[in-house]
């Protein structure tokens, strides 16, 4: 006799970078009292839930390995983020950070790793987490770094929030499928 066990679908995400797209980056936000979301972000990620989009936050944070805050500084920070979100009607939206980077001052970080971006290492692990279908989900970044790990994860469509040009060198440096959104205001943004 076999076992047949059914696993749920994968879920398709809206990945997101927090700096820049959530909020104001002011560099290096580490206190609620700095952080400023960014006019229409609330409402692009309720349009993305209303169709079926499990919202991620996928953020490099430099800021713990060069100490300017602490993770648990950042996680307390997300939470109170994350009560915003609820007042807003937005489901809990799980966050996956990189605390890393090569030029950091606190040793335990001052590494090379997987996880940041342009690495994949956060949408991989989110999607393992969250059982993510990566192929069917987007990712809203305001960085080149952003759009080179999700085309890297395997994502085919990113949304490229900035007023920069994108470059043939960085168009080609892409899999040939992924499909490039450029826009310069969330009000653009909407669900497929």
């Amino acid at each position: 006799m076999t076992n047949i066990v059914e696993s749920a679908p994968a879920t398709k995400a809206l990945f997101l970078d927090r700096d820049g797209v959530i909020n104001v980056d002011h560099g290096y936000v580490g206190t609620y009292a700095d952080f400023e979301y960014i006019n229409g972000i609330f409402d692009v990620i309720k349009q993305f839930q209303l169709k079926g989009y499990q919202p991620v936050i996928v953020t490099n944070q430099s800021g713990i390995a060069r100490g300017f805050y602490t993770e648990t500084e950042f996680q307390s920070l997300m939470e109170r983020v994350q009560k915003d979100f609820t007042a807003h009607n937005i489901n809990n939206i799980p966050v996956y950070f990189c605390p890393h980077h090569t030029q950091g001052s606190i040793s335990r970080y001052a590494i090379s790793c997987e996880c940041r971006k342009p690495a994949p290492g956060m949408l991989l692990k989110a999607a393992k987490d969250l059982n993510i279908d990566l192929c069917n989900s987007i990712l809203i970044g305001d960085s080149w770094r952003d759009i080179q790990a999700a085309d890297a994860a395997g994502l085919k469509q990113s949304i490229f929030l900035s007023k920069e040009v994108v470059t043939p060198e960085q168009a080609e440096g892409l899999s040939e499928g992924h499909k490039i959104n450029i826009v310069t205001s969330l009000s653009e943004i909407s669900p497929p």
